[in-house]
Formats: structure tokens, sequence, C-alpha cells
């Protein structure tokens, strides 16, 4: 005859035996899954707890934000030969590609290889087109205004155009702000429009925040479920740089507008 305390002890083990094989099977089957979708959020910067305010759609290989109608991208000839028009075909869950962004000039001698064609063939696709150039503060500000206006052409209803600012090049408050000024008063001038401030909310506090209240902004920032602009209204949010987009190889730069789409076109240059 058996030991009670024995066959007690038998069973618990049993017990032990059988959770620890069910738990093992749990995570062969679903921890796959499991991995994905947390490397999902990971690798685009965003937190489980951040979650519900995402759609979190596979073809764009992003988290993309709710509470948006009007969806974009930024490119440059880091993303090559683009197809333009499976950019304007791309619809998901009524997610569209409405604007797009394209990098025309840097400094006072580059210019983007592929703008001509991205400008040209973005229009013919239907898609709302804007130019950016990259401003480098120890360069010549004047130099680089003519730059950009000599590579842009805006016709009605392209998007105004936009002044990347995100580097200091050891330049002091004052002479960042002097030179950015300077650019935006020229290329204004010349356009008739006012430009766009393209920055990080750091950039934006530290160097930009006393002297471009003015101006449209166009805000970078990956990590949170909202851009961390309380004090100040923006106009987009560059909320990832690894979306996938239908026509374009590798990651790329994703936007939201804050607004409708006939809020957007006001933006934009007039007849």
């Amino acid at each position: 005859m058996l030991n009670p305390l024995g066959r007690s002890k038998k069973a618990r083990l049993s017990r032990l035996y059988l959770a620890g094989g069910l738990l093992f099977l749990f995570a062969l089957i679903f921890g796959p899954a499991i991995y994905r979708f947390s490397v999902t959020f990971v690798r685009s910067g965003f937190s489980f707890s951040a979650a519900g305010q995402y759609h979190n759609l596979k073809n764009f290989g992003v988290p993309v934000p709710k509470g948006y109608n009007v969806h974009g991208i930024d490119v440059s000839h880091h993303q090559g030969r683009i197809n333009w028009d499976e950019v304007d075909s791309m619809d998901v869950n009524d997610i569209k590609i409405e604007f797009a962004f394209l990098k025309a000039t840097e400094g006072i001698t580059r210019q983007d290889r592929q703008f001509d064609r991205n400008w040209k063939k973005a229009k013919e696709a239907g898609i709302i087109r804007g130019a950016y150039h990259f401003f480098h503060p120890s360069r010549d500000a004047g130099k680089q205004a003519a730059n950009f206006i000599k590579m842009v052409k805006l016709s009605p209803g392209d998007l105004p155009p936009v002044l990347d600012i995100e580097v200091s090049n050891r330049k002091s408050k004052k002479e960042i702000v002097e030179g950015a000024l300077e650019w935006c008063r020229i290329v204004e001038a010349h356009y008739g429009i006012k430009p766009i401030i393209y920055t990080s909310p750091g950039y934006y506090d530290k160097y930009l925040a006393d002297d471009f209240e003015d101006y449209p902004l166009w805000i970078a920032h990956y990590h949170k479920a909202k851009p961390r602009m309380d004090h100040r209204r923006w106009q987009f949010w560059q909320h990832t740089d690894r979306a996938t987009i239908n026509g374009i190889k590798g990651g790329v730069d994703m936007n939201v507008f804050n607004g409708s789409i006939s809020k957007l076109r006001k933006m934009c240059v007039k007849e």
C-alpha cells in the first residue's frame, strides 16, 4: 500500500508537468505572432500603452495614427526611382497618400538628383506636392535661398516651400535664427507665400520658438502618441521614417496633416 503523502506529492508533480507542457505548447503556437507584434511596435518607436491610438495596418509596415484624415510622405534621392502611380493607387482602409514633400536642395550648391522627376511625376499622379531645402546654418543663407529658387518652380496647387532646419553646425542661436529668417524672407518674397518650418520639438524649443511662431510648422517626432508641441499648433507631423509605401523601395517618412483635405488645399499656392 502506497504512503498517502507520497501519492499526494506525485499528484502535484503530475499537475506541474501538465501545466508546464501546456505553457510550452502555447508558446510554441502563439510565440512567433506575439514576437512579430512586439517587434513592429518597438521598431516603430511606439509603446503598447499607445496601441489603441493607432491603426495597426501591416500594409504600411508601421502603426498609423488615428484621428487624421490626410496622410502624406516625404522623399529624396535616397528612395531611388519612385513609381508615383503606385503611390497614388495605394488605399488601405481609406488611408491614401494625398501629399508629398520632395527634397529639392541642400546648402548652397547641392540639388537632389531625383527632384525634377519626382516633381513632375507626383503632380501627374494627382498627389499634392511640395519642395524642401535642407538648411546649413554654417552656409550663407542668401545663397542657400538662391539655390532653392533656381531649382523649384512653384505652380498653383503646390504646397508652400519648406525650410528643413535640424542641425546647428556649431552656430549660436542668434546666428541660426538670423540665417533661417533671411532664407525665409527671400523665399517668401520670391514665391509670395510664407514657408513652412520643418524641425524637431527639441530643436524648435532650443532655437526657433521665439522667432517663428507665425510660420506653419511641420514637426518630426517618432516616439509619442502625438507631437510634444502642446504650446504650439502644428500643421504636419512626421510620425515615422520606416513606412512601407507601394512604388517605393525601403523605408519612407510618413506624415499626417492636422486638418481636412480642403484645409490642406487652402494652404497651397493660389492662382
